[in-house]
């Protein structure tokens, strides 16, 4: 009956109709997209997927290449990844806890190996409480709606990572965006925003794309004066910045004094997935009833939870993998340094290898493979127009060999283009 009355001449004609119309709009909008990644590859601004066919280690598989290349863009900084231990943990808790919990944390997505994860971070941290998301993405879209309202001020560092700009989007406090690390900046913001009820200053630790570290002490000590809390993005610094891999606060020497720690289980924690938040009590408690994110998205997957549970093992065990960290970024900084490249950063081990022109940028890391190294080009929009760079990232499983391998081959290339002497 249904089908009977479609077909009659009106409804027909009305849904032949709708068809035209819907049709008509798609061809505009697909000349237009059309036009746009045209422009985009012509600009030498095209990103392509290289796929690799083995677990992430310091050498894999990539597409149909028979030799293996050193992987130098991972954000495995641990090599923990494919480290037997964590690969075994993750497949014992398949068995004993299942693939998924199909539900959200608050109605029957919690294990008690949640609970022991989230105590772990705390303990790593030194914190009171700690609550665990899908990401840290959700993490960073989560926390600021849930604590500040219309009245409060959240000030942020205008290089901080594009979730934490998502995430003061979605808040309505007043916001304020101070020039990269500059204090004197931040303390103007600070001023025009002192009779805000709450104030949070948001900060990466570290910026991903240069690999310089946030000046977290002065943002500490601005934050006492004006009685605001900080928020740190540790996403590159948990687990390998500072001696034992505490991260920036570590690094800087201003532990205890960072009211919100954001960070990542995918990278160097093993390099699943998953993100947290660890601080007050009384921060995560809120967290818990009112961030979306964490109500309304399934609970972290057994077996991923289980593999960063015991990185966090392994960590608390021994400082010896962020010391590996530590002497690979030194060897290659400072070799390269010594060739004539630019490099940017603080002594990270993501390390920016300044270019400027994205089509060279692009070539450069082209060739780079052909001699078995793999890195990527970045380009605008992820860097600004004119910083095009090669982002080099530095990983405890590389050895002193593999990083000068890797040092070579941009010296042998860089002459090539005549880049250095």
């Amino acid at each position: 009956m249904l089908i009977a009355r479609l077909f009659r001449r009106g409804s027909f004609m009305s849904l032949l109709g709708l068809h035209a119309r819907s049709a008509a709009g798609w061809a505009h909008m697909r000349r237009e997209l059309t036009e746009e990644l045209d422009l985009i590859r012509s600009s030498g601004l095209w990103k392509s997927e290289r796929v690799i066919t083995t677990r992430q280690e310091a050498l894999i598989g990539v597409g149909d290449r028979e030799e293996r290349v050193l992987n130098f863009c991972a954000n495995n900084y641990l090599g923990l990844s494919s480290h037997p231990d964590v690969i075994q943990a993750g497949k014992n808790a398949l068995d004993s806890h299942g693939a998924g919990l199909s539900s959200v944390r608050f109605i029957c997505g919690t294990q008690d190996i949640h609970v022991i994860l989230e105590q772990k971070i705390s303990a790593f941290h030194s914190r009171d409480d700690t609550i665990v998301y899908a990401s840290c993405f959700d993490a960073n879209a989560g926390l600021f709606e849930a604590l500040l309202g219309p009245d409060d001020a959240v000030i942020s560092d205008e290089l901080n990572h594009a979730s934490i700009i998502d995430g003061i989007r979605l808040c309505k406090a007043k916001k304020y965006r101070y020039q990269h690390k500059d204090m004197r900046d931040l303390r103007d913001k600070l001023q025009q925003a002192k009779d805000a009820p709450r104030k949070m200053i948001a900060t990466d630790g570290v910026f991903s794309m240069d690999g310089d570290v946030a000046s977290l002490r002065e943002i500490c000590d601005l934050a006492d004066e004006y009685n605001a809390i900080v928020m740190v993005d540790e996403c590159h610094a948990t687990g390998f910045l500072g001696k034992t891999g505490r991260g920036t606060e570590e690094l800087l020497d201003v532990a205890g004094r960072v009211d919100i720690i954001n960070s990542t289980l995918g990278k160097a924690m093993g390099g699943a997935a998953g993100g947290y938040t660890t601080g007050h009590k009384e921060i995560v408690s809120l967290l818990r009833q009112r961030s979306r994110p964490y109500l309304f998205s399934n609970s972290l997957p057994p077996p991923v939870v289980a593999q960063a549970s015991k990185v966090y093992d392994l960590l608390m065990m021994s400082s010896e993998l962020p010391e590996k960290v530590a002497r690979n970024t030194s060897q290659f900084r400072s070799r390269m340094k010594a060739a004539g490249f630019t490099i940017s950063g603080d002594d990270h081990p993501i390390c920016p290898v300044m270019l400027g022109d994205a089509k060279l940028a692009t070539e450069i890391a082209n060739e780079m493979l052909d001699l078995g190294i793999f890195v990527i080009g970045f380009s605008y929009p992820v860097v600004p127009k004119g910083k095009a760079r090669i982002r080099v990232q530095l990983s405890a499983v590389h050895s002193l060999e593999d990083v000068d391998r890797c040092v070579d081959a941009f010296i042998e290339i860089g002459k090539k283009k005549g880049i250095i002497p």
